[in-house]
C-alpha cells in the first residue's frame, strides 16, 4: 500500500515538473504582464506564479483531463485580480499605464488567445465590455499620452508587438 503510494506521489511529482519546465516562462511573462513590473525586476510576478503554481500542484490529482495550462493561468488572474486593488498601476513594465483589469483583458486576449467569451465569463463581465476594455488598453499601449513620460516608463511599443505571441 506505502509503496503504491509513493509511486503515485513520484509519478505526480515527474509530471507536475514536467509542466513547469514547459509552462513556466510563458505563465512567468503572462504574470509580469499583469503586474506591471519591468521583466528584469518582476518580484511580484514572480511570487504569483508561484502561488498559481502552489494552487495547480495541490489540485493536480482533481484536474481530470483539465489543461493545467489553464488552470494555472485562471489562478493567476484570479489572484492578481483580488490583489490589484491594493497594487494599483506597474513599476514602469510594458503595461503599467493601464488599469489592473485592463491589464487582465489584454493578456488574457492578446497575450493567452484567450476568447472573448472566455475572458468575460472569468471575470464576471459582457462580452461587449470586455471588447470596448481591449480596444481601449491596446489603443493607450500603442498611442500613449504626449507629455513627460512617467519616470519609470517603458520605452514604446512597435505596432503588432503585443499580439506576436497570440497570433503564433
Amino acid at each position: 500500500m506505502r509503496e503504491r503510494q509513493a509511486d503515485q506521489q513520484a509519478r505526480r511529482a515527474r509530471e507536475f515538473q514536467a509542466f513547469v519546465a514547459g509552462a513556466a516562462g510563458r505563465l512567468l511573462h503572462a504574470a509580469t504582464l499583469l503586474t506591471g513590473e519591468r521583466a528584469d525586476a518582476n518580484p511580484r510576478a514572480r511570487a504569483l506564479l508561484t502561488a498559481a503554481l502552489a494552487a495547480t500542484y495541490a489540485s493536480w490529482d482533481r484536474l481530470r483531463g483539465e489543461d493545467p495550462y489553464d488552470r494555472t493561468r485562471t489562478v493567476l488572474v484570479v489572484r492578481y485580480a483580488r490583489g490589484a486593488w491594493r497594487r494599483g498601476r506597474g513599476d514602469g513594465g510594458l503595461l503599467s499605464r493601464l488599469a489592473p483589469q485592463e491589464r487582465i483583458v489584454l493578456v488574457l486576449r492578446l497575450y493567452e488567445g484567450v476568447a472573448e467569451e472566455q475572458t468575460a465569463a472569468l471575470l464576471g463581465l459582457p462580452v461587449e465590455r470586455v471588447r470596448t476594455m481591449c480596444a481601449r488598453a491596446v489603443t493607450a499601449v500603442l498611442h500613449p499620452p504626449r507629455g513627460p513620460a512617467p519616470s519609470s516608463s517603458a520605452p514604446p511599443v512597435p505596432p503588432g508587438a503585443l499580439g506576436k505571441a497570440a497570433s503564433s
